[in-house]
C-alpha cells in the first residue's frame, strides 16, 4: 500500500471507530486492526492518538467553516454587504445542526465523527477549539455591521449564545426528544435551525437593556 493510501486508510478506519464508539473506548491497535496496517505506519504518519484525532477534527472543522463562510459570504452579497441578522445566525450555526442532526441513517462517518466531537470534547480537540476562532471573528464582524448600535460586548455574548444552543442541541438531541414525548422533532432539521436563529436574535434584538448596561448599573 502506498503512503498516501496508508495514511488515508488509517484515517477512515479511525473516523468510523470514534463516531462508533468514542474516543476513550478506540486503541490505536484497533485502528491498526480497521486499517489493516501495522502500528509502525500509525506512528509515521501521526505520531500519536491525540494527534491522529487532532488531524481528523482539523480536517472536519476546515470543511465546516468553509461552508459557514460561503454562505455567509451569500447572504452578505445578496443585502449589499450588510445582511440581516437572522442570515447571518442561520449561516454560523445552520451547517453544524444540518450535518449533526436528522435520521441517523443517513449520517455520514463524518457527521457521526463530529457530534463525538461536540459530546465527548477532549484535550486534543479542546485545544484547537480554543485556537482557531479568527472564522468566527468574521461571524462577529458580519454581526456588528446586522446590528450597528450593539455593543462588542453584546455581539460576542449573542454569538457565543448561539453556538452554545446549537451545540447543546446536538449534544442532547436524544434527551429532548424523551422529555418532550416526541412532541421536539430534532429530525426537521430545517426548524430547529429557525428556532435556534429566532432565539438569537431576540436575545440581540429584543428589547430592555442590554447585559452590559446592567452590568454596569449594579456596578454603580
Amino acid at each position: 500500500m502506498s503512503t498516501d493510501l496508508t495514511r488515508t486508510a488509517i484515517l477512515r478506519a479511525a473516523e468510523r471507530l470514534y463516531a462508533d464508539r468514542g474516543f476513550g473506548e478506540v486503541t490505536l491497535r484497533d485502528i491498526v486492526a480497521a486499517a489493516d496496517v501495522n502500528l509502525a505506519a500509525v506512528n509515521y504518519h501521526f505520531g500519536s492518538k491525540d494527534e491522529l484525532i487532532a488531524e481528523l477534527f482539523v480536517t472536519r472543522s476546515i470543511a465546516l467553516n468553509r461552508e459557514r463562510l460561503n454562505e455567509l459570504k451569500a447572504a452578505e452579497a445578496e443585502g449589499n454587504g450588510r445582511a440581516p441578522i437572522e442570515a447571518v445566525l442561520r449561516a454560523l450555526i445552520g451547517p453544524t445542526l444540518r450535518g449533526c442532526l436528522g435520521p441517523g441513517s443517513e449520517r455520514s462517518d463524518a457527521a457521526r465523527f463530529m457530534i463525538r466531537a461536540s459530546i465527548e470534547t477532549i484535550p486534543p480537540i479542546r485545544k484547537i477549539k480554543n485556537r482557531e476562532i479568527d472564522h468566527l471573528r468574521k461571524f462577529a464582524a458580519a454581526m456588528r455591521r446586522s446590528l450597528p448600535g450593539k455593543s462588542d460586548e453584546d455581539i460576542y455574548w449573542g454569538l457565543h449564545f448561539a453556538l452554545a444552543m446549537a451545540h447543546q442541541t446536538v449534544r442532547d438531541s436524544e434527551r429532548l426528544t424523551r422529555l418532550s414525548d416526541g412532541k421536539c422533532d430534532v429530525d426537521d432539521v430545517i426548524g430547529v435551525i429557525e428556532r435556534v436563529v429566532a432565539v438569537a436574535t431576540l436575545a440581540l434584538t429584543g428589547g430592555g437593556a442590554a447585559g452590559s448596561e446592567k452590568t454596569a448599573a449594579r456596578r454603580r
